[in-house]
């Protein structure tokens, strides 16, 4: 679940819904599927995670090819935002609470979501 730590409750809302769902139209459900698998593989263990640090740069021959060549139609620019909404989706579904937030890195702003892990009192 993704959890907003700042207002002490679950996020039930994907952000940018009408491009998500342009975006996941052009996907089969076993991409999607592959996708999000491979998201779960990626943060198990983790306790904080950055969503553009998780892919690496070069997609060729990973589930998250078809993200950039046929969600986005190869534009560079939309695959990272829709990668960001399939971890944000992802998350959404997991069963550990996630916060989130927008941080720094050596004084400069990174551009990525990043989750970390979180025990709401519920």
């Amino acid at each position: 679940m993704i959890w907003d730590i700042s207002n002490d409750r679950v996020v039930t809302r994907i952000p940018h819904h009408t491009d998500y769902e342009r975006w996941m139209s052009r996907l089969s459900v076993e991409q999607i599927n592959a996708i999000r698998n491979e998201i779960v593989h990626l943060i198990s263990g983790d306790e904080i995670v950055t969503a553009g640090w998780l892919p690496g740069a070069d997609w060729s021959g990973t589930p998250f090819h078809a993200i950039y060549e046929i969600a986005c139609r190869s534009d560079f620019e939309q695959a990272g935002k829709c990668f960001g909404l399939m971890v944000w989706t992802t998350l959404m579904e997991h069963e550990a609470h996630w916060g989130f937030g927008r941080y720094e890195l050596n004084n400069l702003p990174i551009s990525s979501m990043t989750y970390f892990k979180v025990q709401p009192k519920i």
